[in-house]
């Protein structure tokens, strides 16, 4: 055959199986999100049926794009939760369990797909061997009485469907196999089928890989049309498919003009499920090219400082029209920055709708009752946060329920509830995401961790804060565990922890009280990529102090600055006295301005403590693209990153939290000698 110019580019088949695992992936959080806030003595229809829409879809886009395996269980799960949403079978707790291990062996099955996991093969047949232990013992309890219930559900009745399906040219190079959509169609009822080719090219011309086929089928079926539409979810728009009842059931006009009543239990139509409108508002774009578009602006950041910065030299009567078209420029670099920054942000609840799960599972195991409230699950923060947070809470949360957290019984004795909570709360202060992990348990024991740490070599003492004693348990290694379990001590965990935040350029702070409880706080930043900081300078150098944290800047009168002993300098401001720290001294920068009055000083709040900056001077706000010191230098202490400013010099980043802890160290050193 003669090659044709201009022919179909080859499609990445596998691209069209990404959007497959994470639509499953959706599913399958949906359908845990469900499973673990059902009341299984009186469970919602909707949700049920909810739950039997995830399974089918799953059912029907892993046969549509040949992964078989994952049908299986699939099948099995939703035949069982068909007879549950039927009223044929009672839901149970025991049943949720398993309808929960059962998404977690898809899960297993998606990730050997998707990943190349290991899957056991076991964990498969356990499961589907328990689903069809409940579908055998329904049908021999129902054996011996075959007519319905007089008060049941009526039959449902079979009705014969009509089915336009016309494809869009590539289906087929986006792996879908046509005969695995009628073999499902063929599993609701009986099926015919009648292929018609029209407008096809002629042969020299004809593209194989492109189809230039339509087909008329017919299905008679007791399933509702919603659940044929499932069926088509992955394979065609409405614009491709056409179903028409053609000799549905007579049913009594309504009065008035009203709509008839929808069938008991049965699936609500797709133009009301709001899954498929929102998936039609919306496009899926690699996380790799909206970073790719976020560097992007990130340079067209810099460039916009650097021309506003040759422009600020010139005349501006003389170049009048430079200037306004300077300032159009800025102002439309900060409407795209903004708009290109919301691309990334995803709500915490990402992270936090796993936790329910691992909380029922945690402590049915350790015998605990622990209640999980979730707080602030809107708070959105950047998405390579999101993924790096995951890690740290579930420490956090485990160490909650295996450590914090009493028995029943020692709970009671202690005149608390039975059941203990743990709260997760994300909240945004500023510039900062703060994640609070808060529990009502036992709180941590002082003494203990003296002894543990002690026992390590670790250095301690009595004359330790208890601050700096609750420090200690982010040591290495470091555990108050008696005995090892599958659940902690082994000490790898709260390092761990501690090392995952620092490394994303936060913080972590702990707060106890014995018998009441336990906060740790997580402390991040906003974003990744780009901020709106106010330019300083200290002598020749110039750093970025972070908008969101500064309060206010004066110049301040000698009689304001007073000196205290053990703690240095402090400003005297409104009643307050703010602890002072000059940056010159701190970073040992020469030729700068030595005496507070000489300079600027501005008041930042330290994570609700207020301090004060001295520098020489205020310089500029600007909007500053992040670039990480650690990837392309070192770690610099009491920075947050670092900037290329409008003439090309590179400006430290601030990170006040750390400038604060760094002064407060040294202020020790000194207190120490004297």
């Amino acid at each position: 055959m003669t090659a044709v110019s201009g022919e179909t580019p080859t499609i990445d088949i596998s691209s069209f199986g990404l959007v497959f695992f994470e639509e499953c992936a959706e599913h399958l959080a949906e359908m845990e999100r469900l499973l673990l806030a059902i009341d299984p003595g009186a469970p919602d229809p909707e949700e049920l049926n909810a739950i039997f829409r995830a399974a089918h879809s799953i059912k029907g886009g892993g046969g549509i794009f040949g992964f078989g395996d994952m049908t299986v269980v699939t099948h099995e799960l939703e035949s069982v939760l068909d007879l549950v949403r039927g009223g044929e079978l009672g839901l149970t707790r025991p049943m949720v369990d398993l309808f929960l291990q059962a998404a977690d062996v898809i899960a297993m099955q998606l990730a050997g797909h998707r990943d190349g996991a290991p899957v056991e093969r076991d964990a498969i047949e356990r499961v589907c061997g328990a689903l069809r232990g409940l579908l055998a013992g329904t049908a021999a309890h129902a054996a011996p009485s075959v007519a319905p219930l007089p008060d049941g559900p009526p039959a449902a009745e079979a009705r014969r469907y009509r089915i336009g399906f016309t494809p869009a040219p590539d289906i087929f190079c986006r792996g879908i196999r046509i005969e695995n959509l009628f073999d499902e169609l063929a599993g609701l009822g009986g099926l015919t089928v009648r292929g018609e080719v029209a407008g096809a090219p002629q042969l020299p011309h004809l593209n194989p890989e492109l189809c230039h086929c339509r087909w008329e089928l017919e299905l008679e079926t007791t399933a509702p049309e919603a659940e044929i539409r499932d069926i088509f979810e992955f394979v065609a728009d409405d614009s491709d498919l056409a179903i028409t009842a053609v000799d549905a059931p007579t049913a009594a006009p309504a009065a008035g003009g009203e709509e008839p009543a929808p069938r008991q239990g049965a699936a609500p139509a797709p133009e009301n499920r709001g899954g498929r409108e929102q998936a039609e508002g919306s496009i899926r774009v690699g996380v790799g090219k909206v970073d790719q578009i976020i560097n992007q602006v990130g340079e067209l950041v810099i460039t916009q400082a650097m021309l506003a910065q040759l422009g600020a030299v010139l005349d501006p009567v003389l170049f009048a029209d430079l200037h306004r078209g300077l300032q159009q420029l800025s102002r439309n670099t900060r409407d795209l920055q903004e708009s290109v920054m919301s691309m990334r942000l995803v709500p915490i609840s990402l992270v936090f709708s796993r936790f329910p799960r691992l909380v029922r599972d945690l402590a049915a195991k350790l015998g605990k009752e622990v209640e999980l409230r979730l707080v602030g699950e809107t708070t959105e923060l950047d998405k390579g946060l999101v993924e790096k947070l995951a890690d740290p809470l579930t420490h956090l949360v485990r160490n909650a329920l295996d450590h914090a957290i009493e028995p029943p019984a020692a709970r009671l004795a202690a005149g608390k509830p039975a059941a203990g909570t743990v709260t997760l709360r994300a909240s945004q202060i500023g510039g900062k995401i703060v994640v609070d992990v808060m529990d009502d348990g036992a709180g941590l024991q002082r003494e203990k961790i003296l002894k543990k740490a002690a026992e390590r070599g670790l250095a301690v003492g009595d004359q330790l804060s208890d601050d700096e004693v609750w420090q200690l348990i982010f040591a290495p290694g470091f555990s108050t565990a008696e005995t090892v379990t599958d659940v902690s001590g082994r000490g790898v965990g709260m390092d761990v922890v501690l090392r995952n935040v620092q490394a994303l350029g936060g913080r972590v702070a702990i707060a106890s009280e014995t018998g009441k409880g336990t906060r740790i706080t997580l402390s991040l930043p906003l974003t990744l990529a780009i901020l709106d900081g106010l330019a300083v300078a200290v002598g020749a150098e110039k750093f970025i102090i972070p908008i969101n944290a500064i309060v206010e800047s004066l110049q301040p009168q000698a009689g304001d600055i007073r000196t205290v002993n053990g703690t240095g300098r402090v400003l005297q401001m409104r009643g307050e006295y703010l602890p002072l720290i000059p940056l010159h001294a701190l970073f040992a920068i020469g030729g700068a301005a030595e005496r507070p009055e000489a300079g600027v000083l501005v008041v930042v709040d330290s994570e609700g403590d207020r301090v004060v900056l001295q520098v020489d001077a205020l310089v500029d706000e600007q909007q500053v693209v992040i670039k990480s010191l650690e990837e392309n230098y070192r770690k610099v202490p009491g920075s947050a990153g670092a900037t290329i400013m409008g003439d090309g010099r590179v400006a430290l980043i601030l990170d006040v939290g750390e400038i604060t802890s760094l002064w407060r160290g040294k202020s020790r050193e000194r207190a120490a000698r004297a």
